[in-house]
């Protein structure tokens, strides 16, 4: 693969070494993503896609998948419950 400046996406003052992601804009329309526990194993997509996942990010459009207390994961928010 060509060489690729990574960039880390977390903030300036994180603690200890993450893991956190990385992205890299590589030639022509290619974005790269991985993460820094595992920096072999990258996704690559296209510039569009990766535009279009970042709008929908912007929109809240993946907030559901957040839990409330900040925990990443399935949300129950807005379901119904099944008993």
């Amino acid at each position: 693969m060509t060489d690729l400046t990574w960039i880390r996406a977390a903030p300036e003052d994180a603690p200890g070494p993450g893991p956190w992601i990385e992205i890299a804009f590589g030639p022509g329309d290619t974005v790269h993503l991985r993460e820094t526990s595992d920096p072999d194993n990258i996704v690559t997509t296209t510039r569009t896609k990766w535009e279009a996942f970042t709008k929908g990010v912007r929109a809240g459009e993946f907030d559901h998948f957040a839990d409330p207390d900040g925990s990443i994961g399935p949300s129950t928010r807005g379901r119904a419950r099944i008993s």
